[in-house]
């Protein structure tokens, strides 16, 4: 009987996307015969999940869980917004981020493994492919575990944050989370901003300062000039409080006596390159075909 290697079991899964545990059946059942494995997984769960494997999920729900000090975000995807509409859609999102704050799962593929209604996570949102025929996608999460406290607050499903606190009133905590979504600040405070955006910002400012023909002196002052101003907009202690302007994030979150320690924003499908469909080529493929098959 031929051996069932790990790669042979990735390629099956690359192909039909279908569950590990399923494409081994199927490699054993074949004798390793790929061709007939993917036909038995054709058979067994049918041409739908296959076919959505290769397209492009840009789409989907951020959702979060909050169980005493400990929570958890998470980003799932589809394909169009239709399907973020989806009560089952929802409801995966919704199990997968419980089950990531009361399991902490390695990854994603940690995850897609943990039993889920007699099957694992990965087998559920599997047939959940095949049954709405679109692709999804368990893309990223993040657990907080923390002897402090901890917020969310979700706008209409795209958009997620989650606040790790500390401090008495937790209406103040969420406000930070709602500037936050609003505001997309990246890091706390100007210190934490990720160095490669900070030079990716300079490169910019160099470029545009050497256009004035001014002294390389005034040149360098502008392009650290315009540094110290990206800094500030993008640091969230440094950014105008969104329900009044007249004082910083910091200067408010000093006078509720609170302190935010971390926070984390998940905005669906940022990042991912969505494929830009041609509708009239689509409708021209359509009544082409449909010509064929009368």
């Amino acid at each position: 009987m031929a051996a069932i290697t790990a790669a042979m079991v990735g390629e099956l899964r690359a192909k039909t996307d279908a569950p590990m545990m399923e494409c081994k059946k199927a490699l054993t059942e074949a004798e390793g015969d790929m061709a007939r494995a993917e036909e038995i997984l054709r058979v067994k769960l049918g041409s739908k999940a296959s076919k959505a494997a290769s397209r492009i999920a840009a789409e989907g729900v951020v959702a979060a869980c909050i169980s005493g000090n400990v929570g958890a975000l998470i980003e799932v995807n589809c394909e169009t917004d239709f399907v973020t509409k989806n009560d089952d859609f929802i409801g995966l999102a919704n199990t997968c981020a419980r089950l990531v704050a009361e399991n902490n799962p390695a990854d994603v593929a940690a995850l897609s493994a943990l039993p889920l209604e007699d099957k694992t996570v990965d087998e559920v949102r599997s047939a959940l492919v095949g049954k709405i025929g679109e692709n999804m996608s368990i893309r990223r999460f993040k657990r907080y575990e923390t002897a402090g406290k901890l917020t969310s607050y979700v706008h209409g499903s795209r958009i997620g944050v989650i606040v790790e606190y500390e401090g008495a009133d937790e209406q103040v905590a969420k406000d930070v989370a709602m500037h936050i979504a609003a505001m997309k600040p990246v890091a706390l405070s100007a210190a934490e901003v990720p160095a490669d955006l900070i030079e990716k910002e300079r490169s910019i400012a160099s470029q545009k300062a050497a256009e004035s023909g001014k002294p390389a002196d005034i040149v360098a002052k502008m392009v650290e000039g315009t540094v110290q101003k990206y800094l500030k907009e993008v640091s969230l202690f440094n950014q105008p409080f969104v329900k009044n302007d007249k004082q910083t994030v910091e200067q408010m979150l000093k006078a509720a006596n609170t302190t935010v320690k971390s926070f984390t924003m998940f905005v669906v499908g940022e990042g991912i390159e969505k494929k830009q469909d041609d509708f009239a080529a689509e409708v021209a493929a359509q009544v082409a075909a449909a010509k064929k098959q009368a």
